[in-house]
């Protein structure tokens, strides 16, 4: 098969979208066309920078160029199910931002539309890349930590009120699609449940603690997961300072200890195992949403256009990346409810 060069636009020029400017540019056989944001300047600005000749305010203008093959989608949360389904429709690939979309309907829209449509839909998830999380996934399916008993996320960010007031959709349910943990958190949870395995259910508490939000900036969940492991995710915004997002990861046999990207414990029962701690730098973020490690972007890029050529599905495809946002939103309905809330029910 002879691979082809994927023309890629760009939906959002927000703080995100350079990333995936930048990454485009790195990735063999990508190409990047053009770009759009609803404030023209911004759109105007990012094609300046990175040397591109089209931008647009309307993003369906944009999707009617036949040079794009595939759109990357970095706008406010609650936007990516319309994006997704018009660019779907227009016939091109999908590869969106974290989280997926803010609710199940729209998540189920977005998959739906690029299945029929005979599209590809990716969604970023850099941390599963790492060369560490790649490891400790591979002990784990490989039963080196013998039978699973305990996996927790600590997501301990910081964001300001001014980070909340200089844009109109963060904090909002519509458009943010929740706080701490579906903005910052998701990243964490994804890794979590991609290691671990399918969350079973949840019991949570969840507030606007110290922020004028409407939704969360500190929550509290009690996970159980379809192995039968127990587990805790802590999420929060409002921490000082922030602290760095660790995954602690227990079985009968082993425990592995992951912070950011460097595994700072690997220990296995009854067996001389060594490693050497992986430290690929901070994955950031934790208190700048703009400082973080961009090479996750350039693997998934890469992979995406691959899956293009090939005719396969990308490394996270949307039924994979729904999963993340499943369970917030059945942390979300337990902290309203305040009983136990299963995954399943939420279909």
């Amino acid at each position: 098969m002879v691979s082809k060069i994927i023309g890629f636009g760009i939906i959002g020029c927000g703080v995100i979208a350079p990333f995936h400017t930048e990454s485009i540019k790195k990735v063999d056989g990508a190409e990047l066309v053009a770009c759009c944001d609803i404030i023209e300047d911004k759109a105007e600005k990012l094609a300046e920078k990175e040397g591109i000749d089209h931008w647009y305010k309307d993003y369906r203008e944009m999707l009617k160029r036949s040079d794009i093959d595939a759109v990357c989608i970095c706008t406010p949360s609650g936007m990516h199910s319309e994006m997704t389904t018009a660019s779907a429709e227009a016939g091109k690939h999908v590869i969106c931002e974290k989280p997926l979309d803010v609710t199940i309907e729209k998540m189920d829209a977005m998959i739906d539309a690029c299945r029929s449509a005979n599209v590809k839909l990716g969604c970023i998830f850099q941390r599963r890349t790492y060369n560490s999380s790649q490891k400790i996934k591979k002990a784990v399916e490989e039963g080196k930590l013998g039978k699973m008993l305990l996996g927790d996320a600590y997501l301990k960010y910081y964001r300001s009120q001014e980070y909340y007031d200089k844009a109109e959709w963060r904090g909002t349910w519509e458009l943010d699609g929740g706080g701490a943990l579906m903005n910052q958190g998701v990243h964490g949870i994804d890794l979590l449940q991609w290691i671990m395995g399918d969350v079973e259910s949840v019991f949570a508490r969840t507030d606007a603690l110290t922020r004028n939000i409407e939704v969360e900036d500190t929550a509290v969940a009690n996970v159980k997961f379809k192995n039968g492991a127990f587990g805790v995710i802590e999420g929060t915004t409002s921490v000082y300072p922030a602290q760095s997002t660790t995954l602690d990861i227990h079985g009968d046999k082993g425990t592995v200890i992951l912070e950011e990207q460097t595994i700072k414990q690997f220990e296995i029962m009854d067996e001389e195992f060594s490693f050497d701690e992986i430290d690929e730098g901070k994955a950031g973020g934790s208190d700048d949403p703009g400082n973080i490690a961009s090479y996750g972007h350039v693997i998934q890029i890469q992979d995406f256009v691959e899956a293009i050529n090939e005719d396969r599905e990308p490394m996270v495809n949307g039924e994979s990346a729904r999963k993340a946002v499943e369970v917030i939103l059945a942390i979300y309905k337990s902290a309203e409810t305040g009983k136990e809330v299963t995954i399943s029910d939420l279909r």
